[in-house]
């Protein structure tokens, strides 16, 4: 059985550091047998851009500091009261499949949302997790990941609460036709706290039934 550790940053933490401290947790978990580990935080105010951005969906680029993700997929926001969950697993470990973990992470999303009775849903040719509001599809979770001899890193943002304005700076993965929502946006006013608790749970749900072994850590 091989071990998952979780672990929560209650300060907002800078983005390099992250990048930095994923780098060093990938390395180990291939290199040294370290504990796959999913990293639970919160980011100031930037936003980042994927292998995919296109410089014209950066509108405001003065609004925020800009960094290069180096993950999959095009600009995104992050800031507080966004849910960042950077997944470092190995994918030998899962059948060694980037699409099937990818929907793997979709489906974690979908998940925790129905416990708030928000439904998720995917759309073909658009990685992440919408929201249908009968007027409109607004987006409610981004997905970028990254693979490194077969050990993911980056992984998942869900609005939970925060300014939903910041998106005006950038076309959110370079869909312009659409719009981005949250839960407290939808009406479903929840702490982060709680959120994690529903999001561990269902990550368990999603990952750990499907024939895979695993313990979590707490």
């Amino acid at each position: 059985m091989h071990q998952i550790e979780w672990k929560i940053s209650d300060q907002l933490v800078p983005y390099e550091m992250a990048l930095q401290a994923m780098e060093a947790r990938v390395a180990d978990i291939r290199d040294k047998g370290a504990p796959e580990l999913i990293w639970l935080l919160e980011h100031p105010p930037l936003y980042t851009a994927g292998t995919s951005s296109d410089p014209a969906d950066l509108r405001d680029p003065e609004r925020f500091p800009v960094y290069t993700a180096g993950r999959g997929g095009q600009y995104t926001y992050h800031g507080p009261g966004q849910r960042v969950a950077y997944v470092m697993l190995d994918l030998k470990k899962r059948g060694a499949d980037v699409r099937a973990f990818v929907q793997d992470l979709e489906d974690w999303v979908i998940e925790t949302l129905a416990q708030y009775q928000i439904r998720g849903e995917k759309r073909e040719g658009r990685v992440g997790v919408w929201v249908d509001r009968g007027y409109r599809e607004d987006k409610i979770a981004a997905i970028g990941v990254r693979v490194r001899r077969w050990v993911s890193f980056h992984g998942i943002s869900i609005n939970v609460d925060p300014d939903l304005s910041h998106y005006g700076g950038i076309v959110p993965c370079g869909i312009s036709e659409h719009g981005v929502t949250s839960l407290v946006d939808l009406g479903i006013p929840v702490s982060l706290p709680e959120f994690d608790s529903e999001l561990k749970a269902a990550f368990e749900r999603v990952f750990l039934t499907r024939g895979i072994p695993g313990v979590l850590l707490p």
